[in-house]
């Protein structure tokens, strides 16, 4: 993507707390998708960054996976998320491997569920890995208008169509698979038709409401 920053950067911890699940694991800070709606873009103010150059910059932890192998040891048992506040399977993840390294060290570390939530079918490139959790693990897909709009709020994003085709992919695996419906814009998602097209690949749908936090909105506005 042009004028995209990317760096190679040291994290201090692999995993964190998390409000959605126990934990969170983030391999990148930032995020190619750019999606207009992002909530996750007051991350990068953490990066010397203004919340409207969100989609502009990628720092890859590139140290992560060491880390992880020690503190994995560290955490009491529960639930990890990929991601809270990137997707970890987006375009750079072709060439840094994070996640996959991630998804290594936490397949045999029993004492913890993952849930992988992405808006790319990159995420079927580790299906080896993803199929031996075994009933650990659970990938669900962002989903939230048809192509065309997505092309517009979603512009470095796989198409809608891709997804789906990835989710019924997981589905066919034996995978447990849920669809994230959100967020469900006014005008711009159809509910009915985005339920039509999931429930019979997902175990689970979720549904969220456009979540207007601070430079959500002025992004959305016509440039």
């Amino acid at each position: 993507k042009e004028n995209l920053e990317v760096k190679e950067i040291a994290t201090k911890n692999a995993i964190s707390e998390s409000g959605i699940t126990d934990y969170c694991i983030n391999p990148y800070a930032g995020c190619q998708h750019a999606c207009k709606y992002c909530y996750a873009r007051f991350v990068s103010r953490f990066y010397g960054k203004k919340m409207s150059e969100w989609g502009k910059f990628v720092y890859a932890k590139v140290n992560l996976p060491k880390l992880l192998s020690t503190e994995k040891k560290l955490k009491k048992p529960g639930e990890i998320i990929l991601s809270s506040t990137t997707d970890a399977y987006q375009p750079l993840e072709e060439k840094y491997q994070i996640t996959r390294k991630v998804l290594q060290e936490l397949l045999n570390e029993e004492k913890f569920n993952v849930v992988i939530q992405t808006k790319s079918n990159l995420v079927l490139r580790d299906i080896d890995i993803i199929k031996s959790f075994g009933g650990r693990i659970k990938v669900g897909f962002t989903v939230t208008m048809d192509d065309e709009m997505a092309k517009i709020f979603e512009p470095g994003a796989p198409s809608t169509s891709k997804r789906i085709e990835a989710l019924k992919k997981l589905k066919e695996n034996g995978v447990a698979t849920y669809a994230f419906l959100g967020p469900l814009i006014p005008g711009v998602s159809d509910f009915e038709w985005l339920v039509e097209q999931v429930h019979e690949f997902s175990d689970y749908i979720y549904v969220d409401k456009l979540n207007l936090r601070p430079g959500v909105w002025q992004s959305l506005l016509p440039t």
